[in-house]
């Protein structure tokens, strides 16, 4: 992720920031200009006195409106050109269910998995891969349900399904979570972290099935007819096979084909958003791979088209200090993971798809 300014007084603003921290400006994100705004409320129209609701530039006089999500629960931070009629922002309007907000504790957890999603399609736009069913031309497009399990029913499980990626609110909680990775024996777990496993089966549908890809992909990860239910169980009765660690990024990837690419995608996604903030904070770390003035300018991803032996150049060693800063404040390391010339080579297809 990228640092962002207000355009009213040019200090620095993030991804998240709802206000300038400087000059009280309000800040919004457009996806669809990709840049942060900087905003103030038109003045009303007498005989109202009622606050208006459209908002303008500092820079440039256009009209704006926030999101509704956004200035109705606040669980968002995009805003939209006036000139455009949808109420909800490129990330918001992604969404098919969100949870009961009459129940306690549910509007921190959505706002919560809102501000992991807005990073998860952020990316996504700066990789330039397709979203939207009718933008992209897609057989089916990306859609959300963000829900709380209930009594007397069925879990809420976080899974993906034609289209649907379903996030169990629950994972916003975490002690909650990080129970579940314990009892899980995961070395990793972040709502981030889900989004981004859970794109993977969609942009597998999308991108390998019945594709040129297919054969390359069976050939790293394996035949993906495999029975599903079968290696489900399998995996949570018998656990991952011994020496599992030189082929696969996690234990889970050795379940199923499926979830290894979801694994290896998702890892390919902390890589180059990793790499991306450690650039715009001038942290080389003997890396080789620069951001010229245009790149600063336009926010373009510069590891997207980069080479890949130069990719994993920068990032090796910055994994090595993103560990070594954790242990130095008494915490775990953010980056639990070896990655082998096998895995490597499995990473290096997902760049070179998303760069094809």
């Amino acid at each position: 992720m990228r640092i962002f300014e207000c355009t009213r007084c040019h200090h620095a603003a993030f991804f998240e920031n709802t206000r300038c921290v400087h000059c009280d400006a309000v800040l919004a994100y457009d996806f669809e200009q990709d840049k942060m705004l900087s905003l103030e409320p038109m003045a009303h129209t007498p005989p109202s006195n009622q606050p208006s609701s459209i908002y303008q530039s500092f820079t440039d006089g256009q009209k704006y409106h926030l999101c509704q999500n956004n200035s109705q629960y606040g669980v968002c931070n995009s805003a939209i050109a006036e000139k455009n009629s949808g109420q909800y922002c490129s990330s918001c309007q992604l969404n098919e269910l969100i949870p009961d907000l009459s129940v306690a504790g549910n509007l921190a957890a959505w706002q919560a998995v809102e501000q992991a999603k807005r990073r998860l399609i952020y990316t996504l736009y700066q990789l330039g891969l397709p979203v939207n069913r009718d933008k992209n031309g897609l057989p089916t497009g990306l859609r959300f349900a963000f829900l709380a399990d209930s009594i007397g029913q069925n879990n809420v499980m976080t899974g993906h399904d034609a289209g649907l990626i379903t996030i169990n609110i629950a994972e916003a909680d975490a002690p909650f979570r990080e129970k579940l990775r314990v009892d899980m024996g995961e070395g990793y777990r972040t709502l981030l972290g889900h989004f981004r496993h859970e794109i993977g089966h969609f942009y597998w549908d999308i991108l390998v099935r019945n594709s040129k890809w297919l054969s390359e992909f069976r050939t790293l990860f394996g035949d993906e007819n495999q029975n599903y239910s079968e290696a489900l169980q399998r995996h949570y009765e018998c656990g991952p096979v011994p020496g599992w660690q030189s082929d696969f990024i996690s234990s889970y990837a050795t379940m199923h084909p499926w979830e290894d690419w979801a694994e290896t995608w998702a890892h390919y996604m902390h890589m180059i958003d990793t790499l991306e903030t450690a650039r715009f904070y001038g942290l080389s770390l003997d890396a080789r791979i620069s951001l010229d003035a245009e790149t600063l300018s336009t926010g373009s991803i510069a590891v997207k088209k980069a080479d890949f032996k130069e990719l994993m150049a920068g990032w090796i060693p910055l994994t090595v200090a993103l560990n070594s800063l954790n242990r130095s404040m008494g915490l775990k390391d953010p980056y639990p993971f070896k990655l082998t010339s096998h895995i490597v080579q499995k990473i290096e297809f997902v760049h070179r798809l998303i760069n094809n």
